[in-house]
This record gives C-alpha cells, sequence and structure tokens, in this order.
C-alpha cells in the first residue's frame, strides 16, 4: 500500500472520470481567466514595448529600484534581529516563575498582537516625526526608518514570543523535571533544557514568520518610507508605467522571499542535526557501554 493510499481511498474508473473531468474544467476556466486578463492589458495597451522599455534601463535601477530594494533589506534585517530578541525576551518573560513579570509580559504580548502593524508603524512615525520638532538629536528625514522597525519590532516580537511559549510547554513535562532533579533551577532548566529544544521545534513557524517580516516593509509605504513598493510605484508615476515596475517589484518580493526561506530552512536542518543523533549511532552498543 502506498502512501496515497493510507491518505484516502483510490477511486475506481468512474470516480477516475470524474476526477479528470472536473480537473480539465478547472484547467480551461484558468486559461480563460487568463486570455481575457490578457486581451484586457492589450487593450489598456499596457503590454506595450514602450511602457517595459523604461524597467531595463541603468537610471531606473540606480535612481528607484535599487535604493528600493536596499531599503526594504534593510529594514527586514534590522527588524528579523529586533524582533527575535523582543519575542525570546518576552517568551522567557511569560514563562517566568514571578508573577509580575510573567502577568507584564502577558499584557505587553497580547496588545501588540491585537494591533494592527500598520497602526503601530503610524502612530510611531507621528510621534517621532513631532518629537523631531523639539528634539535635535532626532532627525524628522529618520521618523518613516524608525517607525518601520518599531512598527515590525512590536508587532512580529509579540508573535514569536508566542512562539516561544507554545514551543516550551509544547515539550514533554519530563524534561523540566530532569532538570529539576539534577539539581537545576527553574531558570537554568528553562535557559539549558528547554529553550533550546523549543527553538528548534518552532523553527518552522519562525521561517513563516520571517517571511511576513520582509512583507510587511511593503506597509512602509504609506508612511512615506523609501522601500522597494514606494520606489515601484514613484517608477510608475514618472514612466507612466505602474502595472510593469509593480510586476518586476513583485518578482523581486518573491526572488528575496524564497532565498530568506531557503536560508532559513537550512539553518533550520544545521540545528536539528546538532541536536538528534543519527539512528545507527544510537543504536550503537559501544554507546550503550560507555554509557554504563
Amino acid at each position: 500500500m502506498n502512501q496515497l493510499e493510507k491518505l484516502f481511498d483510490v477511486p475506481g474508473p468512474r470516480g477516475k472520470r470524474k476526477l479528470a473531468i472536473i480537473n480539465t474544467t478547472g484547467l480551461v476556466f484558468i486559461l480563460l481567466i487568463a486570455v481575457a486578463l490578457v486581451w484586457v492589458l492589450v487593450e489598456k495597451d499596457q503590454l506595450s514595448a514602450n511602457k517595459w522599455k523604461p524597467i531595463f534601463t541603468v537610471d531606473v535601477w540606480k535612481e528607484y529600484l535599487l535604493p528600493g530594494l536596499w531599503g526594504t533589506i534593510k529594514a527586514a534585517v534590522i527588524a528579523i534581529v529586533t524582533s527575535n530578541i523582543f519575542g525570546i525576551v518576552l517568551g522567557i518573560g511569560r514563562l517566568s516563575p514571578i508573577a509580575p513579570i510573567r502577568w507584564f509580559s502577558g499584557i505587553v504580548v497580547e496588545f501588540f498582537r491585537a494591533v494592527p502593524v500598520l497602526v503601530i508603524m503610524i502612530f510611531f512615525y507621528f510621534s517621532l516625526s513631532q518629537l523631531s520638532l523639539k528634539a535635535d538629536w532626532l532627525d524628522s528625514a529618520n521618523a518613516p526608518f524608525y517607525g518601520v522597525i518599531l512598527g515590525l519590532t512590536l508587532y512580529n516580537g509579540s508573535v514569536i514570543a508566542e512562539l516561544v511559549r507554545s514551543g516550551v510547554y509544547n515539550l514533554p513535562r519530563g524534561q523540566r523535571e530532569a532538570g529539576m532533579a539534577i539539581g537545576l533551577t527553574h531558570g537554568q532548566t528553562l535557559q539549558h533544557v528547554e529553550l533550546p529544544q523549543a527553538l528548534v521545534a518552532m523553527m518552522p513557524a519562525m521561517v513563516s514568520q520571517l517571511v511576513v517580516i520582509l512583507k510587511d516593509t511593503a506597509l512602509g509605504y504609506i508612511v512615506v518610507y523609501p522601500e522597494l513598493l514606494r520606489q515601484a510605484k514613484l517608477v510608475g508615476t514618472t514612466y507612466v508605467n505602474l502595472l510593469p515596475a509593480l510586476v518586476v517589484a513583485a518578482l523581486m518580493f518573491i526572488t528575496v522571499n524564497t532565498l530568506l526561506g531557503m536560508a532559513a530552512h537550512g539553518l533550520s536542518a544545521r540545528l536539528n542535526q546538532r541536536t538528534s543523533a543519527p539512528a545507527d549511532e544510537l543504536a550503537d552498543p559501544g554507546l550503550l557501554v560507555d554509557a554504563d
């Protein structure tokens, strides 16, 4: 019995014909929608060479797209680092045996998880813009950047804190009991036994959250932060080719997200190798002798 047969009953000849008809109908429907979309774009003169020609010029990439890509990557990298620090600290706070710390961490996490990230960005953008009028050390030109970073950090850090808390809670209860049995304190058990395992277990969810952080940098467009989406919009308004500019920006987002996902999955695989022994090593009789 193959894997598919374990998941559901294999259809008979009549069922296979029905599935073939459904799949063919769906494919034809999708093709009709694609043809209609291309037809509309041709009618609106969105696929002409004049619309796409500026995309392949050096000036567009040098003045707009590459600076926008750098703005997106810079904000994403900083927000990824700060979100993880903020999230791990709050996650540990939610696991603290000290009730006030646990309550405070819970209030912070639930508040910033409930508030949309765009609202947080706009709040800090306007707050920092007003503060820059009274403080010489703060440049108003940096308010969009700080607003984006703070918004991404507070929102995604709160999500990561919940991942940390749930990762520790999902561990077998014996992990904590074993740590306490050998004389470790609650904090030492959390630091040396539970947290490393929880971080590895929640790595797939962490990968998804990193991609979310990168995509959410596009919300900086609202607070005039010069990220990729805003720069693509400037290309579209300057050269009257908004659709091609947005298509190129989307392809750049897809490429960067794919590379980020591959890097994160590679890190996850390395962590799994370092925290688990191969099956043949576990079955080695010599290890059992040494253990005795």
